[in-house]
């Protein structure tokens, strides 16, 4: 299986990475194919909703980092979103590039799994409660299949998430995809 990971922190060791990492470790022990990208540190441009994509055959107006992670995500039969909870929902850094996926829309409706792995400082789930509403309602739109949300209450920094059984629990969601 070929798996798209998608992630949104800004920080390299924080505890959206540890997820990041447990996650691919268990994915690829059970023999997938993992592209990790790293929203935050890629240069993605916001979408203008020019048309341009769907106007003209010349896709996005925008020559970025998109145009490396399409072919992998257009390819992917999974898709798996990481990322802190920031102010009730995903980064900014992760919206800006499903924003894009516009530019793709009708060759990104088609059967794929999906996930979504976050942290969050705060330990009730109304803080991350709009992140993965949306996350659903997308994965919804798409027709993709959700195979599992693990948020990982509580963890602000990586201290905190490593005496859980978070990392462990997205080592085994990438195990079992």
């Amino acid at each position: 299986m070929k798996i798209v990971v998608i992630t949104g922190s800004p920080h390299k060791q924080g505890t959206s990475a540890l997820l990041t990492d447990r996650f691919i470790e268990g994915a690829k022990e059970a023999g997938h194919e993992v592209f990790r990208f790293d929203a935050s540190f890629s240069d993605v441009h916001a979408c203008i909703a020019c048309e341009t994509c769907h106007t003209t055959k010349k896709g996005c107006v925008f020559k970025d980092s998109m145009e490396t992670l399409n072919p992998y995500l257009l390819k992917a039969d999974a898709v798996v979103f990481v990322s802190p909870t920031y102010y009730f929902g995903m980064s900014a850094q992760i919206k800006t590039v499903i924003d894009r996926f516009y530019a793709n829309n009708s060759a990104l409706k088609v059967s794929k799994k999906s996930a979504l792995l976050m942290t969050c400082a705060d330990d009730t789930k109304e803080a991350a409660a709009g992140a993965v509403k949306s996350f659903e309602i997308m994965a919804d739109y798409l027709g993709w299949r959700n195979v599992g949300v693990i948020i990982a209450y509580g963890c602000g920094t990586r201290e905190d998430i490593e005496k859980t059984r978070f990392p462990e629990k997205a080592f085994e969601l990438g195990k079992a995809l």
